[in-house]
C-alpha cells in the first residue's frame, strides 16, 4: 500500500471516531491523533483535525439542539476561553508529555474513587456545578484541549459527578466542545497548524466526519442509561492510561 493511501485510510478512520464522538459516543475522538499520528506528525494531525472536529460540532448542535444543560456550556465555555488563551501564550514553553501525565493521573484517579465507591455500594451524591469548581475544571479543558487534544478528562471529571441523564450529558458536551473548538481555531491559524493545504484535504474528509456523528448519535440513542455510563467511565479510565503512557514515552528534558 503506497503512503498517500495508506494516509487517507487512516485519515479515513481518525476522521469517523472524531464525529462518532461529536454523536456522543464517549472516549472515541480521542484516539482520532494517535491514529492519524501513525503516518503524519501529530503536530499535523492535530491541525487536520480540527476543522473535522468543527464540521463535526455544528452537526452535532443540530441533533442535540433539545438535550443539554446550559448552564455548563455558559461556565465551562467561559472558563475555557482563559485555557485557550493561556495554551496560545505559552505555546512555545508547552511540554506535551507532562500535560498528558497530569491529565491522566487526574483521570485515573478520579476512575479509582468511582471503583472504589462502587465496591463499597456507596451512594454517589450528585454534585452541583458550582462556580469555583467550573472555572478550575473548565480552564484546565481549554488548556489541555488547545495543547493536547485532551480536554475531554478534565470536562468529565467536572460533568460526570453531576449525574445528568444521558441525552443531556451527550448534548451538554457536544455543545461545550463545538464552542471550544471554534476558539481554538484563530490560534491554530496563527501557529500554522492549519492552512490551506491541510483544509483542501478536510474538504474530501468532512462528510466521513458527518457520517461518523450520525453513527454516533444513533447508538448513544440505543445504549440504555446505566450502560452508556459504564462506557464513558470505562473510556476515561482507559483514555487517562493512553494519556499517561504518551506522556511517559515521549517526555524529553
Amino acid at each position: 500500500m503506497s503512503q498517500e493511501i495508506l494516509f487517507w485510510v487512516m485519515a479515513a478512520l481518525a476522521t469517523f471516531l472524531v464525529g462518532a464522538s461529536k454523536g456522543g459516543l464517549p472516549g472515541v475522538g480521542l484516539m482520532g491523533v494517535p491514529i492519524l499520528a501513525q503516518v503524519v506528525s501529530p503536530v499535523y494531525a492535530a491541525g487536520l483535525l480540527l476543522p473535522l472536529y468543527v464540521v463535526s460540532d455544528w452537526y452535532g448542535l443540530w441533533l442535540y439542539r433539545k438535550n443539554y444543560d446550559a448552564w455548563n456550556i455558559k461556565l465551562i465555555t467561559l472558563a475555557a476561553l482563559i485555557g485557550i488563551a493561556i495554551g496560545w501564550a505559552t505555546a512555545q514553553y508547552n511540554n506535551d508529555a507532562l500535560v498528558k501525565v497530569i491529565v491522566g493521573l487526574m483521570g485515573l484517579w478520579y476512575t479509582a474513587d468511582l471503583i472504589w465507591k462502587y465496591s463499597r455500594k456507596a451512594e454517589v451524591i450528585p454534585k452541583p456545578a458550582d462556580v469555583p469548581r467550573g472555572i478550575f475544571w473548565g480552564s484546565l479543558t481549554g488548556f489541555t484541549s488547545f495543547v493536547a487534544h485532551a480536554g475531554g478528562t478534565p470536562y468529565q471529571m467536572f460533568v460526570l459527578p453531576q449525574k445528568l441523564d444521558k441525552m443531556t450529558y451527550a448534548g451538554t458536551a457536544t455543545i461545550t466542545f463545538a464552542f471550544i473548538n471554534m476558539l481554538k481555531l484563530p490560534p491554530y491559524f496563527f501557529l500554522d497548524q492549519i492552512n490551506l493545504a491541510s483544509l483542501e484535504r478536510d474538504i474530501y474528509l468532512a462528510p466521513i466526519a458527518l457520517i461518523g456523528a450520525w453513527a454516533g448519535f444513533r447508538l448513544t440513542r440505543l445504549l440504555p442509561e446505566k450502560i452508556f455510563f459504564r462506557c464513558v467511565e470505562v473510556a476515561l479510565f482507559l483514555l487517562s492510561i493512553k494519556l499517561l503512557w504518551d506522556g511517559i514515552t515521549t517526555w524529553s528534558v
